[in-house]
């Protein structure tokens, strides 16, 4: 019996973040959880789940803010404890109305949200 895919047939291709630490950003995703797909003198592509990209892109001067993208995991309190025993310091776990959620800074110095999981593979 062939199972049908109930998920959605889209899904976000490329993300960016802009970083004057390109190496140092670069290996952090990798620490994170990213896969590196191609690294240049100015740029670095690293792939998340369902083959979104992220891409760096080195400037010399940039305004660290929040991250214009949020993280989700299936397991949050393991990716915390994961992320502390690196020394990334992730703020603590705070409780939100739909997610669970806390963040890290990156080399850059921007705040990175990691939250809780609600996927599904049903519609809704």
């Amino acid at each position: 019996m062939e199972k049908t895919d109930k998920r959605p047939p889209v899904w976000v291709g490329h993300i960016s973040l802009t970083t004057d630490k390109l190496s140092r950003s670069h290996d952090f995703m990798v620490a994170l959880g990213m896969r590196p797909v191609a690294k240049g003198d100015d740029f670095a592509v690293l792939e998340l789940r369902a083959g979104t990209h992220l891409v760096l892109l080195e400037k010399s001067e940039i305004e660290p803010d929040d991250a214009p993208f949020d993280l989700m995991v299936d397991d949050l309190e393991a990716t915390h404890l994961r992320l502390s025993e690196l020394g990334l310091s992730p703020s603590t776990i705070s409780e939100g109305s739909i997610h669970r959620s806390f963040t890290v800074r990156d080399p850059g110095g921007h705040s990175i949200t990691f939250n809780s999981s609600h996927v599904s593979d049903e519609p809704v």
